[in-house]
């Protein structure tokens, strides 16, 4: 079996979110909302170590519900922050709640997020030929700038590039992996 470059062959984690997750299209506002989340967290981190960690993180933003998460206060905050099994970071925290807002805005303007985002390529996955991988497109400047003016925070275009590529907007398979399309 060939997989990409990028897998730890060593991590059955890696291996699995690899085969299973990554660059398969999402539509589901939930999973969609909670990899958005996931991104902004993993910025300055390995994504190895946001996986180590996403059960907890489940556990801890209610399964990434974003009306529940929304909804939390100072208290709730407090609480994040003395979790050791996240990422313990008041900015990233604060911008989840924030982020689950505008989440929930876009929903209602859109009928669902899902909708929004495949908007932007018109329900197409781009489809990756050459394995060059950029760490931002034209498409992840658009979208990131869109959240950005909705009032998200870490949603800059790298994050976003690499949250297209995990909810499968972008197959960034390499061409020699099992995955590629090609392969289908």
């Amino acid at each position: 079996m060939t997989r990409c470059r990028w897998v730890d062959l060593n991590s059955e984690l890696y291996i699995a979110y690899h085969d299973q997750e990554w660059g398969k299209p999402e539509h589901d506002d939930r999973k969609l909302f909670e990899m958005l989340i996931l991104e902004g967290f993993q910025a300055g981190l390995s994504w190895l170590t946001i996986l180590k960690k996403r059960e907890a993180f489940r556990a801890a933003f209610d399964n990434f519900a974003p009306g529940l998460v929304a909804q939390y206060g100072p208290e709730k905050v407090e609480s994040l922050m003395a979790d050791a099994g996240i990422v313990r970071n008041r900015s990233k925290i604060l911008a989840a709640i924030q982020n689950a807002g505008v989440f929930l805005d876009i929903q209602e303007e859109f009928g669902s997020f899902d909708r929004y985002l495949w908007g932007f390529t018109k329900g197409e996955v781009i489809l990756n030929t050459d394995d060059v991988f950029p760490t931002h497109t034209k498409l992840s400047d658009q979208i990131s700038k869109d959240l950005k003016r909705r009032g998200m925070k870490f949603v800059g275009t790298t994050i976003i590039y690499s949250f297209l590529q995990a909810v499968g907007v972008v197959n960034d398979h390499e061409c020699g992996c099992d995955w590629h399309p090609q392969y289908w």
